[in-house]
């Protein structure tokens, strides 16, 4: 398995989803983003929940950890959620791990699909999945879900928030932070407030849980943003600078979403930022 400094890094498969094309592509055309990632007869492109987890000698570290297994059948019918696959728990399983055995949970941020594995249905509650783990999340965006908005209403839910909030498992973070030695933790604020990207690093190589500033390996582009974005010239800008520091670092990307890509490396061309030798984690 790759390792980067004192980390052996896992893809972990939390299962996939499908939203609509075009929200996630905003106003780019359906002409021109079908080419790209096709649709199905309900408008709705193939997205994966790709986590990363991050094992040491003495700390077991997930990163986001999609929907989880607590939707119902209407839920499942609209997001296209698929597990046949693999889920949260088969995945952890099969790299020989359980909830219980992780320390920590690095949240980029609170929208369903990144947090909802953190909590569990147990009867007609909801409790944390993860008893053991602290869970890391930038204090500007805890505070910004429970206040909520109308255009994140629907992605901050309460049966993941509340046994968070309740848990007293939480770890506040201000701003750019190195969790761990080799973990940085950065925000940024186009998709939503202060969500955080994740850099693990040594003095050889880095690579970025890029989360939803990069959604898919398509979203390179400055113009190929999502609907969801709340401040979309935000996003351009961020993703300017963030790939600029990319190719000048030699930053490998990891994509949280992508079904086709996992890791990439991206490079400047003519035409814009583009990726390089698309493979999977255990290529790295």
């Amino acid at each position: 398995m790759p390792r980067i400094g004192d980390y052996t890094l896992h893809s972990v498969n939390a299962g996939f989803f499908g939203l609509d094309g075009g929200a996630m592509f905003g106003i780019v055309p359906k002409p021109l983003w079908e080419k790209k990632i096709p649709a199905d007869n309900r408008n709705r492109i193939p997205l994966a929940m790709r986590c990363l987890l991050l094992e040491s000698s003495d700390r077991l570290i997930l990163i986001d950890n999609g929907i989880g297994e607590k939707y119902d059948e209407r839920f499942a019918d609209i997001y296209s959620l698929d597990s046949s696959e693999a889920n949260l728990e088969t995945s952890l399983n099969s790299l020989g791990f359980g909830f219980d055995d992780v320390t920590d949970v690095i949240l980029t941020h609170l929208h369903f699909d990144h947090c909802g594995g953190s909590t569990l249905r147990i009867g007609d509650r909801f409790e944390v999945g993860f008893r053991n783990a602290v869970f890391h999340i930038q204090r500007e965006h805890w505070f910004w879900a429970l206040k909520s908005n109308v255009r994140e209403k629907a992605s901050f839910l309460s049966e993941n928030l509340d046994p968070l909030g309740n848990s007293g498992q939480l770890n506040f973070i201000d701003g750019r932070s190195e969790l761990y030695p080799g973990v940085e933790l950065f925000p940024v604020d186009g998709h939503t407030k202060s969500m955080q990207l994740v850099r693990i690093y040594d003095q050889d190589a880095s690579i970025v849980f890029v989360a939803d500033l990069l959604p898919t390996h398509v979203h390179l582009s400055p113009s190929w943003n999502m609907a969801y974005d709340l401040w979309p010239m935000k996003t351009i800008q961020e993703k300017r600078a963030f790939l600029e520091d990319a190719v000048a670092g030699h930053w490998k990307l990891f994509f949280e979403h992508d079904a086709s890509v996992a890791v990439a490396d991206v490079e400047m061309t003519e035409r814009g930022p583009g990726i390089v030798d698309p493979r999977a984690l255990i290529e790295l």
